[in-house]
């Protein structure tokens, strides 16, 4: 009796039949119960969805020690930074000249500052200022790099071209040389034209990695695929290109958070960034550079404030990236 799995035109026809043979046995293996793939669970089990790029990131960073830690040391300084007198509830601004320089002291424990100011006060109000610039440069540096970016590489042309030039004379730039001549001219307290200039020279650094996500995105079947069923632009930017291009500007911008706190305060150090009264950790590491000798905490304190914030956020943006690259898994 013919196996009812193979096909009868596949009976008797030499070379052609053999093949059609293989086939059709093939098929008949696939069919048979004991064969299921063992993903597929017990029988009558749904199967399961298959999880996209960002669940997949998010499965593997909750389970990563690394991101954890400093996604809790994060959390804690952004507390701290929108509300500093949950843990501190003294005064930055109040100095007291009999204590200057001094040490611990029960109710003090970082000590005074050549003011007599109290140092731990000062390091939690500090944690405000860099905070607040890191966060906004980010931002506006990633918002305005990637628009012109994922333009520039979506539409080509001259726009491509001038884009590119201009951003090799922004990259050609010294920052720390461009800020103090920008900022020196500068007369303003706030934080505004320090996150200004971050923005201006962090854009292009983020365009250059917008463009080139969206130009490989753009050249994939799916989105050849929506264009020829009509797609316009605008829908194929945002629904198909930019979720799936996204992925190398989160990790550059997220490194760039603690690299952009580190460059506020080497201004602030230099005279350049913020300037007083606003509290910082650059402009109290800059007035205890000159006594480490005789009042070392007046610089240690502010100084490891500064680098647990900036190892925090590169630390995070590593995790992410790792979560982020398939290339990593």
């Amino acid at each position: 009796m013919p196996d009812p799995y193979v096909p009868k035109e596949a009976i008797g026809h030499g070379d052609g039949g053999t093949a059609a043979l293989a086939i059709g046995e093939a098929e008949s293996l696939e069919r048979r119960p004991s064969a299921a793939p063992p993903s597929a669970g017990p029988p009558g089990a749904p199967v399961g969805k298959p999880r996209s790029l960002w669940s997949d990131a998010w499965h593997d960073l909750r389970r990563n020690p690394v991101f954890v830690l400093s996604a809790l040391v994060i959390v804690f300084l952004v507390v701290i930074a929108i509300w500093p007198q949950l843990i501190a509830t003294g005064n930055p601004y109040r100095a007291d000249l009999a204590k200057a320089q001094q040490g611990s002291q029960p109710g003090h424990p970082f000590g005074f500052d050549t003011q007599g100011r109290d140092v731990y006060t000062r390091v939690v109000y500090g944690a405000r200022a860099s905070i607040t610039v890191g966060v906004c440069a980010t931002a506006g540096a990633a918002l305005l790099g990637s628009l012109l970016g994922g333009l520039a590489g979506f539409f080509g042309g001259w726009g491509d071209t001038l884009l590119s030039r201009l951003a090799d004379i922004f990259f050609g730039i010294p920052v720390i040389l461009g800020g103090l001549v920008f900022l020196s001219v500068v007369t303003s307290t706030t934080v505004w034209p320090v996150v200004g200039f971050i923005v201006l020279l962090g854009w292009p650094q983020v365009s250059r990695i917008a463009r080139g996500s969206v130009v490989t995105a753009k050249q994939n079947d799916y989105v050849q695929a929506a264009r020829a069923l009509g797609a316009g632009n605008g829908r194929l930017l945002l629904r198909h290109i930019a979720p799936n291009a996204v992925a190398p500007v989160i990790v550059v911008a997220t490194i760039a958070l603690g690299t952009y706190i580190a460059l506020e305060a080497t201004l602030s150090y230099l005279g350049a960034g913020l300037k007083p009264p606003t509290v910082s950790w650059g402009i109290d590491i800059s007035t205890a550079s000159a006594y480490i000798r005789s009042a070392p905490h007046m610089l240690l304190w502010p100084a490891g404030a500064l680098s647990i914030t900036v190892l925090a956020f590169i630390m995070l943006g590593d995790a992410v990236r790792d979560a982020l690259d398939p290339k990593l898994r």
